[in-house]
């Protein structure tokens, strides 16, 4: 038993019913799952009460207890290699990066994972430092489960400027997602404000009083089980896309934690949510020229457009 720990108490989302421990707790911690197995080994995981070992099947509400050790500074950046990380463009005011699902923008307590900005540092980037320590050069995120564009800032100058464009929403930010079932209309705006949701801190919700956020959706392929949308985002707010759309009765394809059918995410091979960061497009902070950047889907999410394809 180390001396510090994190201890979690939270229940278990519905939509992870029916998975081995190990892979739920993947899930909700980003913990490799052999990292996952060995904290039910050391006993270090309870559910409803009792020690549960790793392949124990999970049920949606039980009530999880799970001590994960505490690193030394949970949010101290550590220069880490980051697998699939790819640098699209490099110069000195900002770096762009593909981020590789699985991997969170910065530390943060809790996450044992790889991280942007871990990477940008084994690889030698040097970014700006403005910022808070552990998220020195952010200037927004993607969650752990999203793949696609970052701009990450070098000087101090893109950081402000950046920040501000973020602020003013004219950076232009796309992004494409599988999503279950057939939106009507096929094209629309969800403006509805997004905050903690009321039950489960874990996750967000549409909740009156929450911060302004308003989404922008469009049909670009409707399958028979799903439909491939286009989105804009005017605002940026955590879980956006996934809260918004699952307040639509359409979750994103295998986002099991805002409720989406786990059986089809199966079928296609996701292990996360079908989305994807396609398109970056801001004004240059150092040219104050319009650049923009754009990604093509990573081999999971291709493989599984090419399935439910087929079958439609």
């Amino acid at each position: 038993m180390v001396a510090m720990s994190d201890l979690r108490s939270l229940p278990i989302p519905d939509g992870l019913e029916g998975e081995r421990l190990d892979a739920a707790l993947a899930r909700m911690f980003g913990l490799s799952r052999t990292r996952a197995a060995e904290l039910a080994a050391e006993g270090r995981v309870r559910v409803d009460g009792s020690e549960a070992g790793k392949s124990d099947r999970v049920r949606g509400g039980a009530w999880l207890e799970i001590e994960l050790p505490a690193a030394a500074d949970p949010v101290a950046v550590k220069a880490e290699a980051v697998e699939g990380m790819r640098i699209v463009h490099d110069d000195e005011d900002i770096v762009v990066i593909d981020k590789p699902v699985g991997v969170a923008a910065h530390p943060s307590p809790g996450w044992l994972g790889t991280t942007v900005v871990g990477g940008l540092a084994a690889a030698g980037y040097r970014i700006s430092t403005s910022g808070a320590s552990e998220r020195q050069g952010v200037v927004h995120r993607l969650d752990v489960g999203t793949s696609g564009l970052m701009v990450v800032a070098k000087s101090e100058r893109a950081y402000t400027l950046l920040k501000q464009a973020f602020r003013d929403r004219t950076v232009d930010k796309r992004y494409h997602t599988l999503v279950q079932g057939h939106p009507d209309p096929m094209r629309g705006t969800v403006d509805a404000p997004i905050g903690r949701h009321p039950h489960h801190d874990y996750k967000f919700a549409v909740v009156r009083g929450g911060k302004d956020s308003v989404t922008h959706y469009e049909t670009i392929e409707a399958y028979r089980a799903a439909t491939l949308l286009a989105i804009k985002l005017e605002t940026g707010r955590t879980h956006q896309i996934r809260v918004h759309m699952a307040a639509l009765r359409h979750p994103c394809v295998g986002d099991l934690q805002y409720g989406a059918d786990p059986t089809l995410g199966e079928r296609l091979g996701l292990g996360r949510q079908w989305l994807h960061a396609v398109s970056l497009g801001f004004e240059h902070p150092g040219t104050g020229e319009w650049v923009q950047y754009d990604s093509q889907y990573p081999d999971d999410l291709q493989h599984a457009l090419d399935l439910i394809a087929a079958e439609s």
